[in-house]
């Protein structure tokens, strides 16, 4: 069988080249194919075009149309962004976009999306505020959000008896972040004893991580500092190297793409909570995915390349139920949509067009032969396992 992946790569202020034709289902994909974000994008991009395959059974065609993606690379700039968004959906026509890696520029798409009434569907990028206040009925994502990568943590972790204490970020990310983990831990019966909060370019963690031990170790029973950090100084390392198990104390993070889950191999038994893990879904879109990914690449798939093969699945499941690639039609027909994915079903909330999906509570088990920590399922955490809160106010 031929496979035709059409890819239009465009750049800003240039046209899109010209093998779309007016009758096939454009996509756009926007996303930072250059810049800090790029391995995420990359994987997003494969997992989309993998997603496709699998979805229309390599006929590329939905909805007797040929089906072509358009790629938009905007570095990771809200001002880019929201000019190749633009030019998607105006000059190339696109029916539908898909993305984009940073939370800054797809908070910066949202109102592009409402400009044009057309559908956008974010995808990797995480901020609660993209289905929260910034919200409009065109967004739909298929990412998960901050709220369920807190929410699942804390499930995770959280139970009677337990102590916590909080390591993240001092911006929004983090201060957001334990927020929800506040909140949802809340409800486990787990106790929180310390926040603390450092600059983003923090290299020396040895004062809040010396409070921090303070904080919980003269507390009973089990003790875990729960860290949240994006980007470089590797708090939990430098946590480690301090010695938290002399007081009992044991680290606690969430997942994340494979090259990261290196540093994971110092921290055996380390429990949390991920989004995706290639060896965790047991199902057959994830069977395929795995398998022809080891074939293509001789490696598995990652965290974003689940998330790209979700947005293509969406868009299938979308379009077959509407019939159409009508806004007002997509819309209808995906509220409320079920949809299969590597991860197995997700569900787009009527109300805030949020994905719900579930997440893996792993253990972290090292293997010398394997590059990467092994992220051991301990429990697959289902969406009525978590009260994900709706923030958009609609």
């Amino acid at each position: 069988m031929r496979l035709s992946f059409i890819i239009t790569t465009t750049i800003l202020g240039l046209a899109a080249a010209t093998s779309a034709r007016a009758d096939d289902l454009k996509v756009a994909l926007i996303y930072g194919k250059t810049g800090p974000l790029e391995a995420y994008a990359k994987q997003t991009e494969t997992g989309l075009q993998m997603g496709f395959e699998y979805a229309t059974k390599g006929t590329m065609t939905l909805d007797g149309r040929k089906i072509v993606i358009i790629t938009k690379d905007d570095q990771g700039k809200p001002d880019l962004s929201k000019a190749a968004l633009a030019e998607a959906y105006q000059d190339d026509k696109a029916d539908i976009a898909i993305g984009t890696t940073s939370s800054a520029a797809a908070l910066a798409n949202l109102p592009v999306a409402e400009e044009n009434k057309k559908i956008l569907i974010v995808e990797p990028a995480v901020a609660d505020q993209i289905t929260g206040e910034k919200w409009n009925r065109y967004i739909f994502r298929t990412a998960r959000n901050s709220s369920q990568d807190a929410i699942s943590n804390a499930v995770a972790i959280g139970k009677q008896g337990v102590t916590v204490a909080t390591l993240a970020q001092d911006y929004a990310f983090g201060r957001d972040g334990v927020a929800a983990f506040k909140e949802a831990l809340a409800k486990t019966g787990a106790t929180l004893a310390a926040e603390e909060y450092a600059p983003t370019n923090t290299t020396d963690f040895t004062a809040v991580g010396q409070r921090l031990f303070d904080a919980l170790k003269d507390k009973p029973g089990r003790k875990v500092i729960w860290v949240i950090w994006a980007g470089a100084g590797n708090p939990l390392a430098k946590l480690q190297d301090m010695d938290p198990k002399r007081y009992g104390i044991e680290l606690s993070t969430g997942g994340n793409i494979l090259p990261a889950l290196a540093a994971y191999k110092g921290l055996p038994g380390m429990e949390g909570a991920t989004y995706y893990y290639y060896d965790i879904p047991k199902n057959p879109v994830n069977d395929w995915l795995v398998a022809e990914h080891q074939k293509r690449f001789n490696a598995p798939p990652d965290f974003f390349t689940a998330g790209g093969f979700a947005a293509a699945m969406s868009v299938v499941a979308a379009v077959t139920k509407a019939k159409s690639t009508d806004t007002e039609k997509l819309i209808t027909a995906m509220e409320g949509l079920e949809f299969d994915t590597p991860k197995g079903k997700m569900v787009f909330r009527k109300e805030d067009h949020q994905a719900l999906q579930s997440m893996y509570h792993f253990k972290v088990k090292v293997d010398p032969n394997v590059a990467w920590a092994i992220l051991e399922p301990v429990r697959e955490l289902k969406i009525e396992d978590m009260d994900v809160p709706v923030r958009n106010k609609r």
